[in-house]
């Protein structure tokens, strides 16, 4: 019974940390600054042997326009072995390739993670049985985590 106490807390604590988003993004809070949740999330995608191909620091973008964002920065990332059997379901998954993640700062100083969830994309290019979607939806889930993890 305790074991079933634990796993029904870490559930909880689990669905506490997401917060209300577009359908289809996953978001999870962050205990940390943007900078920092940027550095840690693309250390985990290396790590995990995966690419960066580009981070993106909105609110800097905006600022050469004389503009001001909070803190708001995209990674994109991935590789051939997740894309391409994706793709493989769906040519037109190519459109949301490589996958990407947006780190940013709410109104009230709260630090966000969020990325399309690979299921939803699998139904909107209408492959919503594509068995590479779910996979890529634990591997992604896993780089969420361990980017936020105290």
């Amino acid at each position: 019974m305790k074991t079933l106490h634990s796993l029904v807390a870490v559930v909880l604590i689990a669905l506490a940390s997401l917060a209300y988003a577009a359908e289809g993004l996953v978001v999870v809070k962050s205990p940390y600054s943007v900078t920092e949740t940027m550095t840690r999330f693309e250390n985990v995608v290396k790590k995990r042997g995966l690419t960066v191909f580009s981070r993106i620091d909105h609110a800097a973008g905006a600022a050469t326009i004389g503009k001001s964002l909070r803190a708001t920065q995209v990674i994109t990332f991935g590789n051939p072995e997740g894309g391409t059997p994706f793709m493989e379901c769906a040519q037109t998954v190519g459109i949301d390739l490589p996958l990407k993640a947006l780190i940013w700062e709410d109104g009230n100083s709260q630090v966000w993670l969020g990325y399309n969830d690979p299921l939803f994309l699998a139904q909107r290019h209408g492959v919503a049985q594509c068995p590479v979607a779910e996979k890529l939806r634990q591997a992604l889930a896993g780089l969420a985590e361990a980017a936020v993890a105290p």
